[in-house]
């Protein structure tokens, strides 16, 4: 049984979908990819299911009705992937931001210790290409106002590209993960080292998508802002790991 599944959300990334999937079975371990596709309209959808008959034992696809947010995309892959037993359960974009070839290195992270591997843009510098300068500082500022919060040492709080060990996910209690944008990426991580488990960024190169459109928005940043404040509050009141 193959250990490794990549989940990857998908909106509207016909532009993307092919390339991804094709790049990452092109690397040398065998991961297994799902899909979670929000209803795009554009057709990505039936792009993935065209590639499920050359890869009917590696390409998976879940398909939900409109646009539900990427926690709990994220949530639902989790469940999927728990119940089909991997070992190793990735969250990855559909656009190349995140370097396939980089799966290598967090799912080793993983093999060799860490509970969690999250692909970081900013624990040795900055490592973000194409973005606006504005973009990039507001990222950055935004790991630095975590850990200010929080007190959790990652510098790439916000990070998308993630490696867990399955044992972490069935943990936490996925069902009282709130927040849907940049702010679950951030809870996602807080609530695990909470949990005690290991930890570790690996370093990445960040490149901002070519093809298809961003899905960033004002209302996630401030979710992210004000739900740090309110996740570090309702902290005090939870205890962990035991009454998650």
């Amino acid at each position: 049984m193959p250990d490794s599944i990549v989940i990857i959300p998908t909106y509207n990334e016909k532009e993307n979908i092919e390339r991804m999937v094709r790049k990452v079975f092109s690397l040398p371990h065998d991961f297994h990819i799902l899909i979670i596709d929000d209803g795009s309209p554009d057709g990505t959808a039936a792009i993935v299911k065209s590639l499920q008959i050359e890869f009917p034992e590696r390409l998976f696809i879940e398909e939900r009705k409109g646009k539900l947010g990427l926690g709990t995309a994220y949530i639902h892959g989790f469940k999927w992937s728990i119940q089909h037993k991997y070992d190793f359960i990735f969250e990855m974009d559909a656009d190349f931001s995140h370097n396939p070839s980089d799966l290598l290195k967090l799912r080793q992270a993983c093999a060799e210790g860490a509970d969690m591997a999250i692909g970081s843009r900013y624990v040795k510098g900055v490592n973000v290409v194409n973005w606006p300068m504005s973009r990039v500082l507001m990222s950055y500022y935004a790991s630095v106002y975590v850990r200010f919060i929080t007190g959790i040492d990652v510098h790439d709080a916000t990070a998308g590209f993630v490696c867990y060990k399955r044992r972490v996910l069935e943990t936490i209690r996925l069902n009282k993960i709130k927040f849907v944008g940049y702010a679950f990426q951030i809870e996602m991580k807080y609530t695990t080292i909470k949990h005690g488990f290991k930890v570790v960024e690996i370093p990445i190169i960040f490149t901002d998508r070519t093809e298809g459109t961003s899905k960033m928005s004002t209302g996630i940043f401030r979710e992210a802002f004000f739900g740090v404040i309110q996740m570090k509050i309702n902290s005090i009141f939870r205890k962990y790991p035991e009454g998650d």
